[in-house]
């Protein structure tokens, strides 16, 4: 087709894109990580006094070594607000990724109960996505192969896909974010919690590492509880199956929070007997200043509260911008929680539109990262985060985007 042909509309969505590269645009939508006025909302943790009492309430001092469990006072809080029995829930440092991390690894030398090392063996994860980057780094880092698993029209977890899978006893792993999954926005439901809990694996060491990074991260009135998953895997009778992973990364100082790991108490053991070869013991000091702001779970909830004041807005800014802009041309979601709108561009085109973006100076998460090895089958994902940028900069970067979208979509069918 010649350019006069098709000349009205890319014309004037070239036009419209190099006025926006003229205006020397700066903007970052590629992580989710949390405003400065977030960070603020904890900035009573920096300015904490703990006084000359720094015991817990077994007379541990926490300046010193020991204490690898964690805080009581702490496990306590977050036990009620995870849904777990605190016997089975440790307190650690700042990063559930690097637990997640060391899980792996320690399975990978030492085998988890139940099972022999999974190095040296075709060790497979199963990769719900659109997912979490993060986790498939672990798993591509370590020489774990990866298989995607997409999810149905609907956003929920494909479970015949993944029934069909866990036949093969090379399928070791999960990964999963149960509720208000990076990037989607989707939970999963209790139907589909207890049907993981109970399907038949044929390696009796598999294990489902459930990332519950969004528990309290609700962005409308209705806050769902986190899911009983201990307790439904214990009820079908796969007690181990699940390792539980939280943080406060999103909650308080994201780069120095408390992160949380949980399971059945064979697994507790488990982790506590390779844990205590890299640690005497975490940060406490950090723990309690943490236990001491909340002071309760229902602290913790009015704290988050104060979190969606600031996010719920942004939100529903970029959702009025796709509206207006890509409505008949891509979909997207709709999240209740979390921290990501994911937009389904057409086919063929986020790689393009993504590229045109960075060129003008908005920075998105590349194409394909939310998929094992990068491999989008069909280009078509781009994850948006909108927590950082103040709200004028963030109307910028979606008009922004948007517009590459439709120029990406206008140049394949040129």
């Amino acid at each position: 087709m010649s350019h006069t042909l098709e000349s009205p509309l890319l014309e004037t969505l070239r036009a419209e894109y190099v006025a926006l590269r003229e205006r020397g645009l700066s903007l970052d939508l590629t992580r989710g990580k949390p405003s400065a006025a977030q960070l603020d909302l904890s900035n009573a943790l920096l300015d904490l006094d703990l006084g000359a009492d720094h015991r817990d309430a077994a007379g541990t001092d926490l300046r010193n070594y020991g204490g690898g469990d964690g805080l009581l006072e702490l496990r306590r809080i977050f036990a009620e607000l995870l849904g777990i029995p605190v016997a089975q829930l440790l307190a650690g440092n700042n990063a559930s990724l690097q637990m997640m991390h060391d899980v792996v690894v320690h399975a990978l030398l030492h085998g988890v109960p139940g099972g022999e090392p999974w190095v040296g063996r075709d060790a497979v994860f199963l990769c719900p996505s659109p997912g979490y980057d993060r986790h498939f780094a672990i798993t591509q880092a370590l020489g774990i192969r990866m298989v995607s698993i997409p999810y149905l029209a609907d956003g929920s977890l494909d479970l015949p896909s993944i029934e069909r899978h866990l036949a093969d006893p090379a399928v070791k792993g999960m990964w999963l974010v149960p509720q208000y999954a990076n990037p989607t926005g989707s939970s999963v439901d209790e139907t589909t919690a207890r049907a993981l809990a109970a399907m038949p694996a044929a390696a009796d060491d598999f294990r489902i590492f459930w990332d519950n990074a969004y528990a309290v991260h609700h962005l409308t009135d209705d806050e769902p509880a986190p899911l009983d998953i201990l307790g439904l895997a214990a009820e079908a009778g796969h007690p181990d199956r699940f390792f539980v992973f939280a943080s406060t990364s999103k909650i308080t100082q994201a780069g120095a929070g408390v992160a949380f790991f949980a399971s059945s108490p064979a697994n507790i053991d488990w982790y506590r007997h390779h844990t205590s070869v890299q640690t005497i013991g975490p940060d406490k000091l950090n723990q309690l200043r943490h236990a001491r702001f909340f002071g309760d779970a229902e602290g913790v909830r009015a704290h988050m509260r104060a979190h969606r004041a600031l996010l719920a807005p942004k939100f529903a800014l970029v959702e009025r911008i796709l509206g207006e802009r890509l409505t008949g041309h891509a979909t997207w979601t709709h999240p209740t929680g979390g921290y990501f709108v994911t937009v389904y561009a057409p086919a063929r085109t986020a790689t393009r539109a993504v590229e045109l973006a960075k060129s003008i100076g908005v920075a998105v998460t590349p194409a394909g990262a939310a998929y094992p090895y990068d491999d989008d089958p069909h280009d078509s994902v781009i994850r948006i985060a909108p927590s950082m940028p103040p709200e004028a900069d963030l109307a910028q970067a979606i008009e922004a985007l948007c517009v590459c979208v439709l120029l990406a979509e206008a140049e394949l069918g040129a």
